[in-house]
């Protein structure tokens, strides 16, 4: 219990900071915000009486620590504010992208599980050869190559030489494979990476020697003993790999115009939409510290001795 009180408190710190972080930039961010309002309401050209309209709308006349206490009193009631683009509630914009972001991450963690374990197994049981000069070279190609440039070359070979699937994507289950696969690169080239060197600590460890004197084949050691081994490390890497997904989408989603938090985020910054901004970052610390206290307390249940 102690350790998850602390754990909470170191949270609730780091979720602090941030928001501070995103509002201090924000507010050094060049430009006018109520001009880039206006703009974005489509006024092409703003006058000084409509300008001076919106900052006493939106309460920009005040100064800066007082409207960063008002935000965050309004973030701790789940009140993030109003879109300056729409006017609707950010809580509304986030909810209505959320589902196809929860979708996309969740079916590219689906699609990494049997690639990182295949990719350890092989780097693990052939070692020093061949299978493992390509499981690592796989590895190292997924956590180089970057998603932009991933879903690029994938929108160009399926979607424009092959004619399989859509430019556009409209969050649906049909549209999901490809996105969901640019972003399960990166997760199975850091999965693949932490099991295949835990895989390989357990199979020089003296309990795999004990083992194979009995008669176990290399791939029953490392199944009977090496995944265990390979749990606690994995779980840890997991975690923060999944609370991190939210952030990662952001660009993936923008290659395949993917309806999600990752978009809203990016369309948010072009238009200067603050509040957005300060909700799509704020949701993104969340789903990173959730990720970060579940693997903790996973790992740490997985063996008591850490």
């Amino acid at each position: 219990m102690r350790r998850l009180l602390r754990l909470l408190a170191s949270a609730a710190g780091t979720l602090l900071a941030a928001s501070l972080l995103v509002w201090g930039l924000a507010e050094l961010s060049p430009g006018d915000p109520a001009r880039q309002v206006l703009l974005s309401r489509g006024v092409a050209v703003p006058v000084e009486t409509q300008i001076e309209a919106v900052r006493a709308e939106l309460g920009l006349g005040d100064a800066a620590p007082v409207r960063y206490a008002r935000w965050l009193g309004g973030a701790l009631t789940g009140d993030l504010g109003s879109s300056w683009r729409t006017g609707r509630p950010v809580t509304a914009e986030l909810g209505e992208r959320l589902p196809a972001t929860l979708r996309l991450c969740l079916t590219a963690v689906a699609l990494a599980i049997l690639p990182a374990f295949a990719l350890a197994f092989a780097g693990a049981l052939g070692r020093h050869r061949w299978p493992d000069a390509l499981s690592r070279g796989v590895m190292f190609a997924g956590a180089a190559v970057p998603s932009f440039l991933l879903g690029v070359a994938l929108l160009e070979i399926v979607v424009v030489r092959w004619g399989v699937g859509r430019v556009v994507a409209d969050g649906g289950w049909a549209d999901t494979p490809l996105p969901a696969a640019t972003l399960a690169a990166g997760i199975v080239a850091q999965w693949a990476r932490v099991t295949r060197g835990a895989l390989i600590d357990a199979a020089s460890a003296p309990f795999a020697d004990v083992s194979r004197a009995r008669g176990s084949g290399e791939l029953r050691v490392l199944l009977v003993h090496g995944l265990p081994h390979a749990a606690p490390p994995l779980l840890a890497v997991a975690g923060m790999t999944v609370g991190g997904l939210l952030a990662g989408a952001a660009v993936v989603e923008s290659v395949f115009t993917w309806p999600g938090v990752g978009r809203l985020l990016v369309e948010a910054i072009t238009a200067r939409d603050l509040p957005v901004v300060q909700g799509c970052v704020l949701a993104g610390v969340l789903a990173f510290l959730a990720g970060a206290v579940a693997a903790d307390l996973a790992t740490r249940a997985g063996d008591p001795r850490l």
